[in-house]
């Protein structure tokens, strides 16, 4: 089984948004040096505790402090800017870092609806017009529109030797459908769907056509884990990302990831193993092997050969360790 990293670049409290964008780099080049296959790191706006908006000018910089580790965008918000845009950007990317760059696209807002409206007047048509803008894309990313289209004379420069690979991400039978008729990769975001998504890679799978990008389908599912030496540390570890996300849905998330501390302090234990519990259904709190078994069992449910592991923690360098304990358990042990 692969495994990749998706990075929502979380800022804990106390901490600035360039001490979480430095500990997304430094994600990165764990990432590298443990083994993982990709890294994406995703797009929000005025989205409290989550810092980047801009995925294309981190991954240029990641791409400059890494040499072979696949980058990414997880994903570009794309009813947000033009197709031709986002195929220069990311031309631009695979020009500069060979055979290494993947373009995820969503249609989440990504962010408030203020801020969707500051990004865009009409935000809503511009998801209804989600299907033709993704091959509107996908025309630009390839050089290949028709002769007779009104683009077929305009190239999304400079244009690479290999052109970016493209993944349709979401959690709806919508994505799926849309991916598998593009003929394009398919990312299911396990971690944030209210619904199991076997179905939908089903349906990817079972609707796929073969066409100049994949010949075959292709999919990842991304889960939510958090790793540690024991079970009890790792309980401890998670407390703040399931505090944060409370938070955020009361709307007071807005300072960061909080520490153990202060999560600890918004209920007792006993409390805390119950909602822990209730969360195993999106997230895996664990041990290296625990997780493992885990992420086997995802892996068999939805028939994937890879998995994208987002891990949240309040110190930075429990997150990189949560990673390393993984890839031990998991890339670089021996047979």
């Amino acid at each position: 089984m692969k495994l990749s990293i998706l990075d929502q670049s979380p800022i804990s409290y106390g901490h600035t948004p360039q001490q979480a964008l430095n500990a997304s780099m430094e994600l990165a080049k764990a990432g590298e040096r443990l083994g993982y296959e990709r890294y994406w790191i995703a797009e929000h706006h005025n989205f409290s505790g989550l810092t980047c908006s801009a995925p294309e000018v981190m991954l240029g910089v990641i791409g400059a402090s890494t040499k072979s580790i696949r980058i990414g965008a997880g994903a570009v918000l794309l009813p947000h800017y033009k197709p031709y845009r986002v195929a220069e950007t990311f031309n631009m990317l695979a020009t500069l870092f060979p055979d290494r760059i993947d373009l995820g696209i969503g249609r989440a807002p990504g962010g408030s609806a203020e801020a969707s409206m500051a990004l865009s007047d009409n935000y809503l048509e511009q998801v209804r017009r989600m299907p033709a803008s993704i091959k509107e894309l996908l025309h630009f990313l390839y050089n290949d529109f028709p002769a007779d289209h009104m683009f077929s004379k305009v190239s999304a420069s400079p244009v690479p030797k290999k052109s970016p690979d493209p993944w349709i991400l979401g959690t709806s039978e919508k994505s799926a459908v849309s991916a598998a008729e593009n003929g394009v990769a398919y990312a299911f975001g396990h971690f944030m769907s209210d619904k199991p998504g076997q179905q939908l890679l089903e349906t990817y799978r079972d609707h796929f056509q073969p066409g100049r990008i994949l010949k075959t389908s292709k999919s990842i599912v991304a889960v939510s884990v958090v790793c540690a030496e024991t079970t009890e540390k790792a309980s401890e570890l998670a407390l703040p990302v399931l505090f944060w996300r409370m938070q955020n849905q009361q709307g007071e998330g807005g300072k960061g990831v909080p520490s153990i501390e202060d999560a600890k302090s918004y209920c007792s234990m006993e409390k805390w193993s119950e909602i822990i519990n209730e969360s195993k259904d999106k997230m895996i709190i664990g041990t290296p092997n625990h997780v493992k078994e885990e992420l086997l069992k995802l892996q068999e449910r939805y028939n994937t050969d890879e998995m994208m592991i987002v891990t949240t923690t309040h110190r930075y360098e429990d997150r990189i360790r949560s990673y390393e304990l993984l890839a031990e358990e998991m890339i670089n042990k021996p047979n």
